[in-house]
């Protein structure tokens, strides 16, 4: 009995231990998978350039956008300072003036007011200085009393202090010593009030002609005068980098309009508000004797480079992967088959070209172009 049950006891543990069908069809369990490693065959690699990562210059800057406008400082809005109808226009857009040359004429009635008081002034000034050379011929003889000759110089004085203060009201209108003698002398009332330019420049906007009647502060004036031997740069800043941008940093512009041209120029104002609705900050440059071609309103990028240069490690754009999740990645190898993901800090951009602030270890060779399918064959390797 007991040697049966030795018997029963030893079957049951051969049972135990033999494996059953499902046990031998079981699949191992899976191997961990390489989410920072992707190997490519030989056909692939025709597909991914390879280079060494080198060493550039950055300059730290800021980047903005604007526009170019008129050098406001030698800008001339010309308005006529009192109203009246306009006469004749002697300038049309684009022209070249100098300081003093007529622009428009305009017939005023105040500068006809004020000729016709030059008129009547100098015609009672000649009178009382006739009148007081007779008293004072009759004096002499005694042919009248000594207040008269008093009431002829009182007479005389007063009509010498309104002919000059006529002749200073003409001033104003920018009559000349010549014209007023002229007018004085001749009794002749023109009533043409002439305007000048008050500098040299090119006729930029012209919005007047013969017949129109013309008011002080009329806007847009009558006639815009510009310095095209100088422009401005105007850059408008994010309020998060307006803190890096100073008076002397260099500010190069490109342009739209001249895209096989880079403007440099050198900051001279920073404004010292945000703008409420865009908050952004105002700064610009002033460029004197601009290329040609350049106009103003036109739209510009900026580049304002707000510190030296400093040397880093540099990869081409095209080496760099933004991945989904906002990382950017570059991938290294040693053989040109194998490669290594590696998260990397970036700084911005400059000639085709970023910056490795970290992430990227000392003379590694890295993937140029092709860095996309190398990114797209490890997510296929992760799933």
């Amino acid at each position: 009995m007991a040697g049966a049950c030795m018997v029963a006891a030893i079957l049951l543990a051969v049972f135990l231990r033999a494996p059953s069908a499902a046990d031998s069809n079981a699949s191992p369990p899976d191997a961990p998978k390489d989410l920072q490693n992707v190997t490519i065959n030989l056909k692939q690699a025709r597909q991914v350039r390879v280079a060494q990562v080198v060493m550039r210059d950055f300059t730290p800057g800021v980047d903005a956008v604007g526009y170019v406008d008129f050098d406001q400082d030698r800008l001339a809005q010309v308005n006529s300072p009192y109203a009246g109808r306009v006469r004749e226009v002697m300038v049309k857009a684009g022209d070249a003036v100098k300081r003093g040359q007529a622009l428009f004429s305009v017939d005023s009635p105040d500068l006809t007011q004020a000729e016709a008081n030059l008129v009547s002034a100098a015609a009672a000034r000649v009178q009382t200085t006739a009148a007081l050379e007779r008293a004072k011929g009759m004096a002499q003889a005694q042919a009248n009393a000594p207040r008269d000759v008093e009431q002829a110089v009182s007479d005389q004085q007063t009509a010498e202090g309104n002919y000059q203060a006529a002749r200073r009201a003409l001033r104003i209108f920018g009559k000349s010593d010549a014209e007023i003698d002229r007018i004085a002398t001749t009794r002749r009332v023109d009533g043409e009030l002439r305007i000048d330019s008050p500098i040299d420049g090119h006729v930029s906007t012209r919005t007047i002609a013969a017949g129109d009647l013309v008011q002080p502060g009329n806007s847009p004036a009558p006639i815009t005068i510009s310095d095209d031997d100088s422009l401005w740069l105007v850059a408008n800043v994010s309020e998060d980098d307006a803190a890096q941008v100073h008076v002397g940093d260099t500010l190069v512009a490109s342009l739209p309009a001249l895209p096989q041209q880079n403007i440099k120029a050198t900051v001279d104002y920073v404004s010292n508000s945000s703008d409420a609705a865009t908050h952004r900050v105002t700064l610009r440059a002033t460029l004197h004797a601009p290329p040609p071609g350049l106009r103003p309103q036109m739209l510009a990028s900026y580049r304002i480079f707000t510190a030296p240069p400093a040397s880093h490690e540099a990869v081409p754009a095209d080496a760099v992967v933004r991945e989904g999740t906002g990382a950017m990645v570059v991938f290294t190898t040693a053989d040109g088959l194998r490669f290594t993901r590696r998260p990397v800090q970036l700084g911005p951009l400059q000639d085709g070209y970023y910056p490795v602030l970290s992430g990227l270890p000392a003379g590694q060779r890295i993937a140029t172009e092709g860095a996309l399918f190398l990114s797209n064959a490890l997510a296929l390797q992760s799933q």
